[in-house]
């Protein structure tokens, strides 16, 4: 339990424990919690804002995997000085990280890029979901969308909720990467972002999805709607 907690020390004790049944040392929540009081491990809280409990239903939710994708723009910066943009992108029903792009700066033609392959290793998504940036609303980007009949979903401004799966991912990205590492360059900040990625995917366990990796959620959620065969 300390290793793990060492080498993810964001990580509080339910997911210490989704990743200690994965390694054969299955335990209850208590028993988990109490272990885990005892070590003196717990995960500095932060400070709560005050909100206002609001109804805020969220626009075109998917029900299946490639049906929406989500994507947005994060900064951050490197020791030498160099500015960060890493434009994330995420499928909005399993979580998966389909893409973290690290440069100085992201325009349309990136963008574009980025999505163009994605779609050939993926395919398409039925709807794109974003902010109103720059980047985003583009008229190529807007030609392009439409030349691969894909829907635009923008959220209205000033509601970042509209667009909550991403935004979760994002603020997971700054506090378990970016806040962590001190890239030297932007060289070193694309290599670990991608490792990132892969980690998040593949290892880290999601609570939304049941603890389990979002790469394991979809093998899953495929395998149990994969359609009959006919004889």
């Amino acid at each position: 339990m300390r290793a793990l907690a060492d080498r993810t020390p964001r990580y509080g004790y339910r997911r210490i424990q989704a990743l200690l049944e994965r390694e054969g040392t299955p335990m209850s929540h208590g028993r988990t919690h109490r272990l885990w009081r005892l070590a003196g491990l717990q995960v500095p809280r932060k400070r709560p804002r005050r909100r206002v409990k609001v109804h805020r239903p969220r626009p075109n939710l998917p029900t299946d995997i490639g049906q929406v994708w989500a994507y947005d723009v994060v900064h951050d910066a490197c020791a030498n000085g160099q500015k960060l943009k890493c434009l994330t992108v995420i499928d909005a029903f399993s979580r998966e990280c389909l893409a973290i792009e690290v440069e100085g700066s992201i325009r349309s033609t990136k963008v574009i890029e980025v999505l163009t392959k994605l779609v050939c290793i993926h395919g398409a998504p039925k709807m794109l979901r974003s902010d109103n940036g720059p980047e985003f609303v583009s008229g190529a980007i807007q030609e392009w969308l439409h030349e691969e009949g894909i829907q635009t979903a923008y959220i209205a401004p000033g509601k970042p909720w509209q667009n909550g799966s991403n935004e979760s991912f994002n603020g997971r990205f700054r506090e378990e990467c970016l806040n962590r590492e001190w890239f030297q360059n932007r060289r070193e900040a694309k290599v670990i972002t991608e490792a990132y990625r892969c980690h998040y995917n593949h290892v880290r366990p999601h609570s939304s999805l049941g603890y389990l990796p979002p790469f394991e959620f979809k093998k899953l959620h495929a395998s149990s709607h994969r359609p009959m065969a006919l004889f």
